[in-house]
């Protein structure tokens, strides 16, 4: 099986080989002798019912600093001249992501987009967690300065952090003496129009940030990342690093939980992350840390993912 993929993703010049999960998933794709096309979520347009984007078709090959040609652009009707449609973009998940998740939406009828990008809207990382909060630390989801002293009262120490950010960006511990929260409240509302996330704080964060793949509802991995000296961000793209683990009942559960709602909802590539045994977040917008974990584990991930591509593709 030949496919013709189209690739949403930020700018190939940008990204770092050695760690980005979507190259490593374009690689695969090529090995399997799939056609590339890359276009940023910029490019897409909509006219009398068609989709478009001018896209690069493109090869990739893992050497820095010449990891990709490209050839000049051509207009793809992405219903009709495309197989697969990779949304990979980053976030921020702001209302340029939810426009082009509607319009990919559009071309779903003949077009296989991973993830499938109604449930992408539906699903934004803090919000969807929500649905698990059997598994979650005390949380508290507000834009009232009177609500989150209340909650920082109760726990003691808190991380506040804002509902659509990534890469652990804009995350504040507050801890028990710690006079910041109103400014923190302040300029959150300043910030963003929406509400915030305020949960416990986890002392356990320093032994680490679990971060768990599922592919098609199936855990197929995880890496541990623990934050550098003086800090309680774990993400690799903050400075955390990362080191071999397994799951432990406690995950397993959380993953049996989850699974088979990921896949009927076509969310086929998702990160969850874990604090000592405590689900945070569910990530389906962009997951990342394939990479490591095959690093790691010796596993292949991105194999993974292109079958069961293909599998939907044949269904």
């Amino acid at each position: 099986m030949t496919l013709r993929v189209a690739v949403q993703m930020d700018p190939l010049e940008s990204i770092n080989i050695a760690g980005d999960s979507t190259f490593a998933i374009m690689l695969d794709a090529q090995a399997r002798g799939h056609k590339l096309f890359h276009y940023e979520a910029g490019d897409l347009s909509y006219r009398d019912g068609r989709v478009t984007a001018p896209a690069r078709r493109v090869t990739v090959q893992r050497v820095e600093g010449d990891h990709f040609t490209a050839g000049e652009a051509e207009t793809l009707d992405l219903a009709e001249d495309v197989d697969v449609v990779l949304m990979r973009q980053d976030p921020p998940f702001d209302l340029a992501y939810i426009t082009a998740t509607h319009l990919l939406e559009r071309i779903q009828h003949k077009t296989l987009v991973v993830n499938d990008p109604a449930s992408v809207r539906n699903a934004p990382e803090k919000l969807f967690v929500l649905d698990y909060a059997r598994f979650m630390p005390p949380t508290l989801v507000t834009r009232r300065l009177e609500e989150a002293r209340a909650f920082h009262a109760e726990h003691g120490e808190v991380v506040v952090k804002p509902l659509y950010g990534n890469a652990g960006s804009a995350v504040f511990h507050v801890g028990r003496n710690d006079a910041n929260l109103a400014a923190l409240t302040e300029l959150f509302g300043q910030v963003w129009r929406e509400p915030f996330m305020v949960q416990a704080f986890l002392p356990d964060v320093s032994r680490g940030d679990k971060r768990i793949v599922l592919v098609d509802g199936k855990p197929t991995g995880a890496i541990n990342r623990l934050p550098r000296e003086g800090e309680i961000r774990s993400n690799l793209a903050a400075g955390g690093r990362a080191e071999a683990t397994d799951l432990t009942p406690r995950e397993q559960e959380i993953c049996d939980a989850l699974g088979p709602e990921l896949a009927r909802r076509g969310l086929l590539f998702v990160g969850i992350d874990v604090i000592a045994g405590y689900l945070t977040e569910i990530n389906v917008t962009s997951p990342t840390g394939i990479v490591a974990i095959d690093r790691f584990n010796g596993t292949d991930t991105p194999a993974l993912i292109w079958d069961a591509i293909e599998a939907r593709v044949k269904a």
